[in-house]
């Protein structure tokens, strides 16, 4: 094996790894803000709120991330260019970029999956700490909280991490929309150096120490968590 090509490219693996970490970090923060009312319209209605984000779960965990990702980049995107005036406009910048309809494809791939882990979790919190709640005063607000949600989140933590995992690995699919994360680069690589394994392997190994990191601070936060005496 021959890795003379490291240092040449490694500023550009240093760039597409940012760019792999804002991919992340962003579709699991909105994807989160997401999940949690569709998890808890499914629980607490009404019915055709309920029945939206049912059918909004069933349709993203129903189809390829793949496809739904080209769907939002090629038609959500080609959209954009027929509105009049939108390239006078501040956003069109953004609009132009790939980026940001990968954020909003995986961010509702993490709201369709999680938005249904909500909903067992938000199900699975037992009534009588609720309605101790209700009973000592508290707001619908204050209950979901301070009680419903976090013991909602303390139910599923494990579960959230493996599911957020799931997700850096899935970013390389971002490639095919020409977001230049870790594994473009690695293309790349291969691409002008005719080098197959090596780039390959070195961005397998970006992705395991990824997920390392990933594992270990899930892992910390866990532990941070109340646990709930025998």
């Amino acid at each position: 094996m021959e890795w003379y090509w490291l240092a040449d490219y490694a500023p550009k693996f240093l760039e597409g790894l940012w760019i792999t970490l804002q991919l992340l970090g962003l579709s699991i923060f909105f994807g989160m803000m997401l999940a949690i009312p569709i998890g808890l319209v499914q629980v607490t209605g009404p019915w055709p709120l309920a029945w939206a984000a049912r059918a909004f779960c069933t349709v993203i965990r129903g189809t390829p991330l793949l496809i739904q990702l080209w769907l939002v980049y090629y038609g959500l995107g080609s959209l954009f260019p027929f509105i009049p005036g939108i390239r006078e406009t501040m956003i069109w910048p953004l609009l132009r970029e790939a980026f940001p309809y990968a954020v909003f494809a995986f961010s509702l791939s993490v709201a369709g999956y999680e938005g249904e882990i909500m909903r067992g979790a938000f199900r699975g919190v037992p009534r009588g700490e609720l309605e101790a709640a209700r009973a000592m005063g508290m707001s619908p607000f204050k209950v979901l909280r301070r009680v419903w949600l976090p013991r909602a989140l303390q139910n599923v933590f494990p579960t959230l991490a493996g599911e957020f995992i799931l997700t850096l690995k899935a970013t390389p699919l971002a490639a095919t929309i020409t977001v230049f994360e870790v594994y473009s680069v690695g293309s790349i690589v291969r691409q002008e150096t005719y080098r197959i394994y090596e780039p390959l392997l070195f961005v397998a190994l970006i992705y395991l120490c990824l997920t390392f990191l990933l594992v270990i601070a899930f892992r910390l936060m866990e532990r941070r968590l109340p646990r709930r005496a025998a």
